[in-house]
């Protein structure tokens, strides 16, 4: 009989669905230079807070849907009608004031694209220096990653500018997935893929 295949190695915490799998491998930790998918995963961080990732990654199209594609020029011209039509969306999380964070949040978007020319370049200058992190990121090293100076140094700036629901913690998960960091654990077959996609990204 043939050998059956060998399994992809993974990060510790993808857990073999075929939804997570499939975040992991295609988009965690991939670069992201894209204004609106930035937007996007900043708010979706938002609306975890106190959930697990799964839990939000399950509704994000319906979060989608609900929020325009998160172009964040048509969500900071909700009004409360928006909200209250949001408040009745079973298929997003009906939180009120993360609801509203998410559309104050989109007009603080738009002044810092004005500002900087794009969200990507404004926040990929908080990229994480690696330098002085271990070379080896094994499960036990990764799961002391909960934040990093540059994360910090973006939520405290974010908040100076009016931002909601953008801690450091938030900030590190936030960068993790976008590509900030390459935090793919070293035998994950992700790893070299992210960091070969990091070499060819060209920051707007």
């Amino acid at each position: 009989m043939p050998k059956a295949a060998a399994a992809l190695q993974r990060c510790f915490w993808s857990d073999g669905s075929d939804l997570y799998d499939g975040y992991h491998d295609n988009e965690w930790g991939r670069p992201v230079t894209d204004d609106v998918r930035l937007f996007e995963k900043i708010s979706l961080e938002g609306f975890q807070a106190g959930l697990s990732w799964i839990t939000i990654l399950k509704k994000r199209d319906n979060f989608r849907a609900g929020f325009d594609g998160f172009d964040f020029h048509k969500v900071a011209r909700y009004t409360e009608r928006d909200v209250e039509r949001l408040l009745g969306d079973a298929g997003i999380v009906r939180h009120r004031g993360k609801i509203e964070a998410a559309i104050h949040n989109a007009g603080r978007a738009i002044e810092l694209q004005r500002e900087f020319g794009s969200l990507a370049r404004y926040f990929w200058q908080y990229e994480v220096d690696t330098r002085k992190r271990p070379k080896k990121l094994t499960v036990d090293v990764l799961r002391t990653f909960t934040t990093a100076p540059e994360a910090i140094a973006l939520s405290k700036d974010l908040k100076k500018r009016g931002w909601k629901f953008v801690g450091p913690t938030t900030m590190y998960a936030f960068m993790q997935a976008m590509g900030l960091v390459n935090d793919h654990q070293h035998d994950c077959h992700v790893r070299p893929i992210a960091r070969d996609a990091r070499k060819s990204t060209i920051i707007p």
